[in-house]
């Protein structure tokens, strides 16, 4: 990004903002959230994800499809299951970052994954 005349940063275009405020309205949720961050340490398939994040197969489902059709994840096909993985490394390293910081601050990162009933998802 480049900077302004007066050495700051210019304002993105609104485009840009409201196309990044979709992204992050899309991650405001746990599940997604956490759906994300299991992407981003390896590819997985529905049920793998489900059993990762607590959720139902059907809940999951319905996550993965609302993040694919935003562009944030993407899927293969690999025999008879469709494998879900985050596609854009930019995307990883803002949620890593993210998880990273906060648990930094709270001074530890969780023994055990948490898991999507115990956030109240």
């Amino acid at each position: 990004m480049s900077t302004a005349a007066d050495g700051g940063f210019e304002d993105p275009p609104a485009e840009v903002l409201v196309e990044a405020a979709a992204a992050f309205g899309l991650l405001a949720t746990p599940a997604r959230l956490h759906i994300v961050w299991a992407l981003s340490q390896g590819e997985s398939d529905v049920t793998g994800l489900a059993d990762r994040v607590g959720g139902t197969l059907p809940s999951v489902s319905q996550h993965l499809t609302k993040l694919k059709l935003a562009g944030l994840v993407r899927s293969r096909r690999e025999g008879r299951r469709q494998v879900y993985l985050v596609d854009d490394p930019d995307v990883v390293a803002v949620v890593r970052l993210m998880i990273g910081q906060l648990a930094e601050r709270a001074g530890h990162m969780p023994a055990h994954p948490v898991r999507l009933h115990e956030l109240g998802a």
